[in-house]
Order: C-alpha cells, then sequence, then structure tokens
C-alpha cells in the first residue's frame, strides 16, 4: 500500500503544476556550479514544480542529476518535470533562451537582453543603422531600428556581440516580415501602421479595418490620434516597466513628434516592433464606414464608430 502510494505522488508530482497555471513564464537561470538542491529549491520557489524531493528523485532516476547545463531558460507552470528538465540539461552551455514579444520597443529588447546577460545595457540602442545598411537594404531608408527587430523566441550566448544579436533579429525580420511590405512602395508607412495595430488593437481583422481608417485619415488629413505613440513619447521609448502608459488629457497637448493629437501625419519611426500578423494587416486594410475606434477598458475589444458624436457617446460609455 505504502509503495502504491509513494508512486502515485511520484507520478503526480510530475505533472505541470497546474495550481500555478495562471502564472506567467519566468526567465530561469542557472550559473555555472549551481547543484541539484539549489536548483530544485529555486524551481520551487517559482512555483515551477509541485514537489522538490519529486524532482530530485527524477533527476537522480534520470541519470541527470550532474548534467544541468548554465543559462537562461524560459520556463511555465505549465511544463511537466520532464520537460524541465530536458530543457535545463540538453541545452547548449552559456546560452541564454530569450522571449521577444510583439509590441515591445527597441528599448525594451536591449533591456531584456543585457537583463539575460547576453549583451551590456544600451548595446542595441546606440548602435549605429548604417553600419548594418550594406547586409539589410530596407535600412537604408530608415534612421532607427524600431520596427525591424523580429519578436521570437531566440537563443543566444553570453556576451554576444551586437552584431551577432541584430544580425539573428534582422535575418527573421527579412525572412518573414519583408516579403510582406517589400511590394509596397512606400513600405516605410505600412511598418509604421503596423506598429500601431501591434499596441492597440489584438484582433486581426479589427486591424484590417483600423488600418483602413488610419489610411483614410491621411487622406483627409486629419489627426491619426492614436494614444498608444504618446505612451512612447512619455515612457521614452520603452514600454516595458513604464509607469506611465496611460493617456490623459492633459497628454494631448504633449510636445513631441510622437504626438499624433498635436500633429498630422505619421510619427518619425514606427513605435514598436510588431509581428508578422499586424504587418499582414496594415498592408491589407479593410474599407468601412468607420473613421473612428477605441479599446474597452476591460475586455480590450475595438469598437467602432461612423461619427465624432458616437465616438464621443463610446467613450463615455467605455472608457
Amino acid at each position: 500500500m505504502v509503495i502504491i502510494l509513494f508512486i502515485a505522488y511520484f507520478f503526480y508530482g510530475l505533472q505541470p503544476n497546474a495550481a500555478a497555471s495562471d502564472a506567467k513564464s519566468v526567465q530561469f537561470k542557472i550559473i555555472k556550479g549551481e547543484g541539484l538542491k539549489i536548483i530544485s529549491a529555486r524551481l520551487s520557489q517559482w512555483s515551477l514544480i509541485k514537489s522538490i524531493s519529486v524532482f530530485k528523485f527524477y533527476s537522480l532516476l534520470s541519470g541527470r542529476a550532474q548534467k544541468f547545463q548554465p543559462g537562461v531558460y524560459e520556463l511555465s507552470p505549465e511544463m511537466s518535470i520532464p520537460q524541465i528538465m530536458n530543457l535545463l540539461t540538453s541545452s547548449g552551455k552559456n546560452e541564454a533562451t530569450v522571449v521577444l514579444q510583439e509590441g515591445m520597443t527597441l528599448k525594451d529588447f536591449d533591456k531584456i537582453l543585457s537583463q539575460a546577460g547576453v549583451i551590456k545595457e544600451g548595446t542595441l540602442i546606440n548602435f549605429p543603422v548604417k553600419k548594418l545598411a550594406s547586409d539589410y537594404q530596407f535600412l537604408n531608408y530608415a534612421n532607427s531600428l524600431e520596427g525591424f527587430l523580429f519578436p521570437d523566441t531566440y537563443r543566444f550566448r553570453f556576451d554576444s556581440s551586437p552584431e551577432e544579436v541584430l544580425g539573428r533579429l534582422l535575418d527573421n525580420f527579412k525572412s518573414k516580415a519583408w516579403p510582406l511590405l517589400a511590394e509596397k512602395q512606400n513600405w516605410y508607412d505600412f511598418l509604421i501602421i503596423a506598429s500601431f495595430l501591434e499596441r492597440e488593437v489584438p484582433d486581426f481583422n479589427d486591424r484590417q479595418i483600423v488600418a483602413g481608417i488610419l489610411l483614410n485619415r491621411l487622406k483627409k488629413g486629419m489627426p491619426l490620434q492614436i494614444d498608444a505613440t504618446i505612451s512612447y513619447a512619455k515612457c521614452n521609448g520603452g514600454f516595458k516597466d513604464c509607469s506611465e502608459l496611460a493617456v490623459t488629457k492633459k497628454d494631448l497637448n504633449l510636445s513631441s513628434v510622437y504626438n499624433t493629437y498635436g500633429r498630422l501625419g505619421l510619427t518619425p519611426t514606427p513605435i514598436s516592433n510588431p509581428g508578422e500578423a499586424a504587418i499582414k494587416a496594415a498592408v491589407t486594410p479593410q474599407n468601412s464606414p468607420y473613421w473612428y475606434y477605441l479599446s474597452e477598458a476591460k475586455t480590450k475589444e475595438t469598437i467602432f464608430s461612423k461619427t465624432l458624436e458616437e465616438h464621443n457617446r463610446n467613450r463615455v460609455k467605455f472608457l
């Protein structure tokens, strides 16, 4: 009976930590020289495993207790102990797994990569764009790397060179994003619009409608009035951990080239690094009878309006 209970407890402990299923993924770092005791304790501290004893026993049983590799790993409570073990023992030495999410900025990426030990802080922000233009011709039309760093999950060596890191990100942009933009004569405008959509509109079909609204506003000489551009200015180009994301009435008078309430036309650069879906939506805009939109505060649903009066009523109702 005791053996049966132990086997049941063991297999229960191997399963994902369902109790922490709402927790976000974490960057879990193993430093060279750390052993099973320290690693298992920190996994439990981050609620990544149910049982320290089961993790230790499985490590010994699988023969991997001495095979943990230094590095930074993206782990989730939804992963089982065997999945975690496979990742922590089979990855290359001195590497970091880094998740660069859609809608983050150049400054955000620089911060994430520096915190993971891949680069020194400020490396990407201060890198001269023109130095890469010979290998990536689309950079000849830009004064900033903003918008060109393709969001994805990457593995980098610790203390990588900026050329190595940027090469990976730009190669990804070239293979996944550039084919969508290359046929557009004013492709950079569409990249900028895609960066707006990535920050403001979650649904693909809604993004296409909003892209159509923005293009119609540009043709008519109307201000674009995009809150995310003001947030970008207030947060000095970095959304991650910024406490000033919310836009107030006072902010609408902000003196900035990124204030699309006070200035006509597009912003000088993208305001984020959009993913493939946002770029697809930007280059396939849909005509509609709408001229205004807003995001419902709780659900983030996009609410469309045909007239300014209707839009103002929706602002009172949904915001």
